[in-house]
């Protein structure tokens, strides 16, 4: 297929390299040249802008926020004005209300507007071991199925609707962050009682969460290693706020999701912003005494 990607950071680059081994054309913009030459010698060729990496097949975009998605696809003129066959793939974590408009913006420039998030970090994009949450029109979605084959073990679809895969991506992560959080202060409690919180958090996940989140983030906890990150501090916050904003358009309350918020305050004031967002369990040491 004949595939643009827009956004080609440490999500994106890692997705499009799996795209260009499975044979696929590239067609890739980003304002960091750095990834783009890197891609370009593995076969990919660069747009002059993003409107030009909007043709072929299909688009995917992967940036980073809504303000990034708005200023290219609302301000940016890259949408076709009347109509296209291109399938616009936005595999990126939006808002409920950054989603809707972009529905409605491309109904009505006709242009084919699936919504697929992602979970993974980019090891596991470039290990093509990402599980993805699309949704929209089911046609559109048949036509890149082959797309998503390549980029993760898993697709679900959950819904008409573009929006509902940015609401199961933000109600995804509110567990991951709440499951990040609930070992800081198990770590917190064990230590105030001299007990070691690697030797307890290999314990909890050998007998009760044995899954990839509890595997993976206990590690980093128990380490106190959160650099480099695999998903930034500032992004784990900008995704706790997305969750409470689809609570309060709603009307569902998340009590979880306030405490969290707090946290990645927390962290934010202390300097922590560069580092993984597992590192708000430092927030629940530093209430017990516990910071080294």
């Amino acid at each position: 297929m004949q595939v643009g990607v827009i956004g080609v950071g440490r999500m994106g680059s890692a997705m499009a390299r799996n795209l260009i081994k499975s044979g696929h054309k590239l067609r890739i913009y980003d304002t960091n040249a750095v990834p783009l030459q890197e891609l370009e010698k593995e076969g990919a060729a660069i747009a002059a802008n993003a409107k030009d990496a909007f043709v072929g097949d299909a688009v995917i975009s992967m940036l980073p926020n809504d303000d990034a998605m708005r200023v290219v696809f609302v301000a940016g003129g890259v949408l076709p004005d009347s109509g296209s066959q291109t399938v616009h793939v936005n595999m990126a974590t939006a808002s409920v209300a950054c989603a809707e408009e972009l529905t409605a913006l491309h109904k009505a420039r006709g242009v084919p507007y699936v919504a697929a998030t992602v979970w993974g970090r980019p090891d596991a994009a470039a290990a093509a071991e990402l599980s993805i949450a699309v949704a929209g029109d089911a046609k559109a979605i048949d036509k890149v199925q082959p797309l998503f084959d390549v980029l993760g073990r898993r697709t679900t679809r959950v819904g008409a609707e573009p929006r509902m895969a940015n609401v199961a991506k933000i109600a995804g992560n509110l567990l991951v962050a709440s499951a990040i959080e609930a070992m800081g202060e198990a770590a917190a409690l064990v230590r105030g009682y001299k007990m070691e919180a690697a030797a307890f958090l290999d314990l909890i996940v050998t007998a009760l969460f044995d899954v990839p989140v509890y595997r993976g983030y206990s590690e980093q906890i128990a380490s106190g290693r959160y650099e480099p990150p695999g998903f930034d501090m500032l992004l784990g916050f900008k995704d706790v706020r997305l969750a409470l904003a689809a609570g309060e358009k709603a009307n569902v309350p998340l009590p979880f999701a306030n405490a969290l918020r707090d946290a990645f305050l927390d962290a934010l004031a202390h300097g922590d912003a560069n580092k993984d967002w597992a590192a708000i369990a430092k927030v629940a040491a530093r209430r017990a005494g516990l910071e080294d």
